[in-house]
């Protein structure tokens, strides 16, 4: 008798040698959210250093998160195109570059620039990781492996909050950004000297690339799938809430709305940052066994952010209790898994020559959604003389335009889904039952 096993044909094998090459491009992506995220613990310093008002600091983010949702679809191309290797060592490059700049910049303009140069080295990092993925574990293992990256890339926004926050404080802006910027150099020695593609044996079948024909297939095809747009929308729905609060605006909020120190603050941003590790592991394994949980876990999400942002900027008093502060984070640290589970959508919808670009899709969404929030949060702030209830209030906006588009998608990427299923099932592979 012939039983069917999960795995596919030509599914790479994992194991240690898989975990070690793609521990190296983790790394790489570990050290440019630190980078991305180190203004969020340096915006009241920032303020004070260029002398901008909070629509001027929240240009920073907004201008960093542009490059890096711009730049998502042509990284996703590039990663189909040139491989995983060859994207990572030029995005250490550019986030690189773009922190020492950031370190020595004399003026606002110049800070500006090198928070775009270090936004489009970012942009080059995860996308690669989820193909690195791909390339070097089976397929049933690929939530668990993503929701594990997500999980390092928030250890980096950890060092953020703890060690680059003392650094600066300890020692000043300059020596502060200069000496993280090592960092970057590290990731790129070990990139250029260890990373591969993918295990010998499981080279991926030859593409043909033609210019512009090339590209305009690549991004019609993907976007076509409608598990491609759920995934984008899932991701732009769960995402920004905690990106926004993590990236820029959590750490003003809790001081100059909340009347907390900055010590007691930034304790607070790291239980953001530890929620989200626990959780990503719990959705990881979720997903993994029952791959029907992942939209409820992520509708769920989004409900319980918005309940809880409901009642912290409603509260009556003049500061909401501390106890429903410590809830608000945590429940913002599901945003992050959550987000994670649009590329669960969008990997089944696509085949491997079209990961990359169809990641690059989904990727855009989380970031657009903060990008708009933390422009919308800047200029509410200027408008009501800092009135953190009415600017926060943003955040309902941008849930409710996401929440329509999942609900919409749903049906149609579970058919299609369903269809390819079918469709893979018969491409099983038969092992004789010993």
């Amino acid at each position: 008798m012939n039983r069917p096993t999960t795995t596919l044909p030509g599914d790479p094998p994992g194991g240690r040698r898989a975990v070690a090459v793609w521990s190296i491009g983790v790394a790489v992506y570990f050290v440019a959210v630190i980078f991305r995220t180190s203004l969020g613990v340096a915006g009241l310093d920032a303020a004070d250093r260029f002398h901008v008002n909070a629509s001027a600091l929240s240009t920073f983010s907004i201008l960093q998160l542009l490059v890096y949702a711009g730049m998502q679809i042509p990284v996703g191309l590039l990663v189909d195109r040139l491989g995983t290797k060859k994207v990572l060592c030029l995005g250490a490059v550019l986030f690189t570059a773009g922190q020492l700049g950031f370190a020595f910049s004399p003026s606002y303009g110049t800070a500006l620039a090198s928070r775009a140069l270090l936004g489009c080295g970012d942009a080059m990092t995860f996308i690669s990781v989820l193909r690195l993925g791909t390339r070097w574990f089976p397929a049933r293992r690929g939530p668990f492996v993503a929701q594990l990256a997500g999980l390092v890339g928030m250890a980096g926004n950890l060092v953020s909050t703890l060690v680059l926050a003392r650094l600066l404080h300890g020692l000043g802006w300059t020596p502060a950004f200069a000496g993280s910027a090592l960092a970057g150099v590290v990731v790129l020695v070990l990139t250029l000297l260890f990373l591969k593609d993918h295990p010998e044996g499981h080279e991926p079948e030859p593409f043909p690339h033609q210019g512009a024909a090339y590209v305009r297939r690549q991004i019609a095809e993907a976007w076509r799938e409608p598990g491609t747009r759920l995934g984008m929308w899932v991701h732009f729905t769960t995402q920004f809430p905690a990106m926004v609060f993590l990236l820029l605006w959590g750490l003003p909020f809790l001081v100059q709305a909340q009347g907390l120190s900055r010590a007691t603050a930034g304790e607070l941003l790291t239980l953001v940052v530890l929620s989200n590790m626990v959780i990503g592991l719990v959705f990881g394994q979720v997903v993994a066994r029952h791959h029907a949980a992942r939209l409820p876990l992520a509708l769920g999400t989004v409900a319980a952010t918005a309940v809880m942002w409901a009642l912290t900027l409603a509260w009556p008093g003049a500061h909401a209790p501390m106890a429903l502060l410590v809830v608000l984070c945590v429940v913002l640290g599901a945003c992050g898994p959550a987000s994670m589970l649009g590329f669960d959508f969008a990997r089944p919808a696509n085949p491997p020559e079209r990961q990359g670009t169809a990641s690059g899709i989904t990727n855009m969404g989380g970031f657009i959604a903060s990008m708009t929030t933390l422009f919308a949060i800047g200029v509410l702030l200027d408008a009501t003389g800092d009135d953190y209830s009415v600017a926060f209030c943003a955040v309902f906006v941008l849930q409710a335009l996401g929440l329509t588009q999942i609900l919409r998608l749903r049906g149609r990427a579970a058919r299609r889904e369903r269809e390819r299923l079918v469709a893979s099932r018969v491409e099983t592979v038969h092992v004789p039952a010993a």
